[in-house]
């Protein structure tokens, strides 16, 4: 079972047990939805079912208020601060698009340049807010960022377990 973050708990709001969740989906209508079951990491937090959710925004940004069947008071939700919320990759259909990927299809796939030469591998996805970026584990143990953009990573064969990166001269010796 590969498990997908959603959410994560950033502080309890107000006294009645609400939750402020940093959104990490696209579709948190969805993923936050009454009824909602949510696993969490560490483990022994949840699982929580959602009772409600309702946009938030706090310095700019979107997040959410949620509150769990279980979640009753600020002191149940204070021991809940940390916690990342989660689900099942077997549970979320496949991107409808040709170029739109989960995360979990992307980390572990090995990153070539052009002329099949081995860069790294994806150890994960960094959401930034111009674009998302690929971070590669490099032969040699550093990381590198490469912008996930059709310019630079023209290919990814999910089938092959490959990304087909083109570097700018300097991206990889950052």
């Amino acid at each position: 079972m590969v498990l997908l973050t959603v959410g994560s708990i950033v502080r309890p709001h107000g006294v009645r047990g609400e939750v402020v969740v940093e959104i990490r989906t696209d579709e948190p209508a969805l993923r936050f939805s009454a009824g909602a079951v949510l696993l969490t990491d560490p483990a022994e937090a949840g699982p929580l079912r959602v009772k409600h959710a309702r946009p938030h925004y706090s310095a700019g940004r979107e997040r959410l208020l949620v509150s769990f069947d279980t979640v009753q008071s600020r002191q149940d939700a204070e021991q809940l601060r940390g916690v990342l919320l989660q689900v099942d990759s077997a549970q979320i259909p496949p991107p409808t698009e040709p170029d739109e990927y989960h995360d979990h299809q992307l980390i572990g796939l090995t990153a070539v340049d052009q002329n099949g030469v081995e860069l790294g591998r994806v150890v994960r996805i960094d959401h930034a807010p111009a674009h998302d970026l690929l971070v590669l584990e490099r032969p040699h143990g550093r990381q590198s960022l490469i912008p996930f953009v059709a310019a630079i990573v023209p290919e990814v064969d999910l089938a092959a377990g490959r990304v087909v990166v083109t570097p700018p001269e300097g991206l990889l010796d950052l």
